[in-house]
């Protein structure tokens, strides 16, 4: 199966148009909250994304609003199996919409702890909310992060890179 960025690159330039507006917001800190959010969040060129916990030790993994919207309404989403450990860049699951099919690879080496269920009932919630990792979000799953997967998370790009790349997709 392709990965994310494969599928977005054979879709129709013209799709990309409402996705690159709506990739360039990124929210800071809370509604109503005086204290910025204590998570890092960084991406991949495959358009995923980990929230990396001030402890660094734990983060959350999802696919980008970017690649959400791309990829059109999701039918289906194959969840990765909790207790497995992955490198960075293993397929951890998959996601099919009505245009195409994609595989949701590990932005970092890490062990998956949790993973998000409502998706198996709700694929569309990573259209609604896939950078959400709240309950009821998008995230994919939840990760213990080692060593090396710190290593691998400051190879990423941050928001303001990510954008500029998701930027240069569209032409």
């Amino acid at each position: 199966m392709a990965s994310i960025s494969r599928c977005l690159r054979a879709a129709r330039p013209s799709a990309f148009a409402a996705v690159r507006s709506s990739a360039s917001r990124t929210v800071a800190a809370r509604p109503f909250s005086v204290t910025a959010s204590n998570e890092i969040r960084k991406y991949t060129k495959e358009h995923e994304w980990i929230d990396l916990a001030a402890d660094k030790k734990t983060g959350v993994i999802g696919i980008s609003e970017y690649a959400a919207k791309a990829l059109g309404d999701l039918v289906y989403v194959e969840l990765p199996e909790e207790g497995r450990t992955v490198n960075k860049g293993d397929a951890i699951g998959a996601v099919e919409s009505v245009k195409s099919a994609a595989d949701i690879n590990a932005p970092v080496s890490c062990k998956i702890t949790q993973i998000n269920l409502v998706l198996e009932e709700k694929p569309g919630n990573l259209n609604q909310v896939p950078e959400d990792d709240s309950h009821g979000g998008g995230w994919i799953a939840k990760v213990q992060v080692d060593e090396q997967g710190l290593q691998d998370f400051e190879t990423l790009m941050d928001s303001e890179q990510y954008n500029e790349f998701t930027a240069n997709e569209d032409h």
